[in-house]
């Protein structure tokens, strides 16, 4: 999930930022972004809307957003 840190980095977000949009813990942000686990599902399609991009290409299985 190395595109979350992509994303939230190009969104001047912090990763705190991102666990309170999220309601989650600033950790498992961590986790996503140094690939020790994945979001859920519902997680996932909230990072898409979130940062305006597409599920495939969160997911890195699309080039383009």
């Amino acid at each position: 999930m190395n595109r979350v840190k992509e994303l939230r980095i190009a969104a001047k977000m912090t990763q705190a930022d991102l666990a309170k949009q999220l309601d989650i813990t600033t950790p498992s942000i961590t986790k996503w972004e140094q690939g020790r686990s994945n979001p859920e599902l519902a997680n996932a399609f909230k990072l898409a809307d979130i940062f305006g991009v597409t599920l495939d290409y969160l997911l890195g299985r699309s080039a383009s957003a």
